[in-house]
């Protein structure tokens, strides 16, 4: 069985906030600014930030309320996965021919959601696959 990026390793950058979409534009800005620093061209960032925020919003409606979102990012020189999860009491996989989930998956490299442990995770990809040992 193979390992998700989330169980495998530890977040290079990991972000908490209030599972309020407010707070949406923190994750997109931040993705933003990581992606720049892997020299992504300008149409990448672009696309992770839209993709970020549509996988904020297929998670949200699964937050409990008032509960957090969090966002990990993990990094390599040209690749970035990002998960954003939530806790929730009757989580619900999102329905992949959704709209959002139709836009996250065009504009990552990869996606998938995952849920385990009371916690829902949209996790994506975007850049050159990393290299694996």
């Amino acid at each position: 069985m193979a390992t998700s990026v989330t169980e495998s390793t530890d977040a290079d950058v990991e972000l908490r906030i209030p599972a309020d979409s407010a707070f949406v534009s923190v994750l997109r800005s931040t993705a933003a600014g990581l992606a720049s620093r892997l020299d992504f061209d300008l149409s990448t960032i672009e696309d992770l930030r839209i993709a970020v925020g549509e996988a904020c919003a297929l998670a949200l409606p699964e937050a409990d309320e008032g509960s957090s979102m969090t966002a990990e990012f993990y990094l390599s020189s040209r690749h970035l996965t990002v998960s954003v999860s939530v806790t929730g009491t009757e989580l619900q996989p999102p329905d992949q021919e959704s709209f959002a989930w139709q836009v996250l998956d065009t504009l990552a490299s990869g996606a998938s959601a995952e849920i385990a442990s009371g916690r829902l995770a949209i996790v994506l990809s975007v850049g050159d696959e990393p290299v694996v040992d």
